[in-house]
């Protein structure tokens, strides 16, 4: 562009705005940096968002292991109270206890699958979760509370202010998350469909950990550390197992409850994790895992294909569901399913570990679309030492073979493809 050309244009420009050409610029100028400022502030918005992880997975978070977190220097066995008060719970959204169903787990994935802890971090509303098998859970729990006492609710002496504090947290919870089942009342909770009221008056007429097993549909378990570092089992409320007893557990250290239960691969991969997490948990940071068994009998307090639940000898001699009746009708078939939690208590220190159980029909599992397929895979991928522990020979081969055809049947009818490497849709443990 010639001078004269540049000055043609200006003259143009000129005409066009008249006396306002000064404004015209500032305005143009102003544009020009507000544009570039939206610009730059997404892109940070953009990057952060890619960097951000949502529900962090808790073995490999500082908020309870690796080197960034340190735990606070104590003396084993020691518990100093941490001033930590749970967060209020939201009461829980259009919750019935006649149409609320429970949550369905589905905790496989297609195999190979490594053996860990498979911790997550807990949102705290979701510390418990009741269903519309309330009532039921509940009238099997009050039958064996009558016919089995202590033998299945049992708190030590030492574990008496914890159990106490446990029984405070959930009279403060479960009345907010759960407020048309549950009143708190100036002394305990009272349930508003059976009637029943709790009072945490000193001294209590019965056993706290028998309390705590009327309340939920969790069993529920206290574990407090000794002067010599470890973790033992000091306080419960387990009432349906399915297939381990209070009163052969009670008293004993974390590391073997494991053990004498033959947990695969336990000391080699679990019990230095376990331990180091126990240790470093703090009452601020709550976690989930899950897991899942296969059980060949439709008990759920006590697996009779086991053995007698009476039966000193026979308990004593098997390991796992390895010495289950073998099973030859795939259909009769009980996909037991747990919903753990861990949190720690701050005025005890005791870790609370509550074990909710999900018992379903095979059939209704197998059902479901994606999941017969994942299944099976998953039975397959188990290591030697857990197909043992979890009694795969007792009903594999008609297990397997009725998933694989449910599986053939969901291809057939277009519901997922024939190699479809991946779940129902949902994100795990769903």
């Amino acid at each position: 562009m010639d001078v004269d050309h540049f000055r043609a244009c200006i003259k143009d420009i000129k005409s066009v705005v008249g006396d306002h050409l000064k404004p015209f610029i500032y305005a143009t100028l102003l544009f020009s940096g507000v544009t570039w400022f939206l610009i730059t502030a997404a892109l940070k918005r953009k990057k952060c968002a890619i960097n951000r992880v949502s529900s962090p997975d808790s073995e490999k978070s500082g908020a309870n292991r690796g080197s960034s977190f340190k735990a606070p220097v104590r003396v084993p066995g020691v518990w100093t109270p941490v001033d930590f008060k749970r967060p209020a719970a939201a009461p829980y959204p259009n919750w019935d206890v006649r149409k609320t169903e429970p949550i369905p787990y589905r905790p496989f994935k297609y195999g190979p699958n490594q053996i860990t802890m498979g911790l997550r971090n807990m949102v705290w509303d979701e510390w418990i979760e009741l269903d519309n098998q309330f009532l039921e859970w509940h009238a099997v729990k009050a039958k064996r509370i009558e016919e089995r006492g202590d033998q299945c609710c049992r708190t030590a002496p030492e574990a008496f202010d914890g159990a106490i504090e446990l029984l405070e947290e959930l009279c403060s919870y479960l009345p907010q998350r759960y407020p048309t089942l549950f009143r708190q009342t100036p002394t305990g909770i009272h349930n508003l469909l059976t009637h029943e009221t709790f009072s945490l008056t000193l001294p209590l007429a019965v056993d706290p950990m028998e309390i705590v097993g009327r309340l939920v549909q969790d069993d529920v378990a206290i574990m407090f550390e000794r002067a010599d570092g470890q973790y033992y089992l000091l306080a419960g409320s387990i009432l349906l197992a399915g297939f381990w007893r209070l009163s052969d557990k009670f008293g004993m250290p974390l590391s073997e409850i494991h053990t004498s239960g033959s947990v695969p691969q336990y000391d080699s991969k679990l019990r230095r994790g376990m331990e180091n997490f126990f240790r470093r948990m703090q009452p601020a940071n709550p976690v989930l895992r899950n897991n899942y068994l296969i059980q060949a009998d439709d008990n759920l307090a006590w697996s009779t294909a086991l053995a007698s639940e009476d039966d000193d000898a026979a308990i004593a001699q098997h390991a796992g569901w390895s010495s289950a009746q073998k099973s030859t009708v795939a259909e009769s078939h009980y996909f037991r399913s747990e919903r753990q939690s861990l949190r720690r208590l701050p005025r005890s220190g005791g870790v609370v570990f509550t074990i909710r159980t999900y018992f379903e029909l095979i059939t209704k599992v197998a059902s479901e679309r994606g999941v017969p397929g994942r299944l099976a895979s998953a039975i397959r991928s188990w290591g030697p030492d857990t197909a043992i522990y979890k009694g795969r020979d007792r009903f594999g081969d008609v297990l397997v073979d009725y998933l694989d055809t449910m599986h053939r049947a969901q291809v057939a009818r277009g519901e997922i493809a024939e190699h479809q490497d991946g779940d129902n849709g949902n994100a795990y443990p769903l």
